[in-house]
């Protein structure tokens, strides 16, 4: 058993790496995900008619919602840093 003492402190160094190790897992996962999902599919939206292989279609969905999520959450943190800074002045 290790002492508080004795222990390595947590740095961000340490906390990027963890990242950059759970980021190439995902994208090992998504490689794998598009190679079995080439079948080409017809995709409609806002009467632009196109193929698209399902894997690319369904990525750009994710990335698409992932981009809405971050504008409304931005948005949020604004609003919220705003009513902050009026009740402390």
């Amino acid at each position: 058993m290790t002492s508080p003492a004795s222990r390595v402190p947590r740095t961000r160094t340490g906390a990027t790496w963890f990242g950059i190790c759970v980021a190439a897992l995902i994208l090992v996962v998504l490689i794998v995900f598009m190679l079995q999902n080439t079948r080409s599919v017809e995709v409609t939206f806002l009467g632009m008619h196109g193929n698209l292989p399902l894997a690319m279609a369904l990525l750009v969905a994710a990335v698409g919602a992932a981009i809405l999520t971050m504008v409304i959450g931005a948005a949020r943190i604004t609003q919220l840093r705003r009513l902050t800074r009026r009740q402390h002045h």
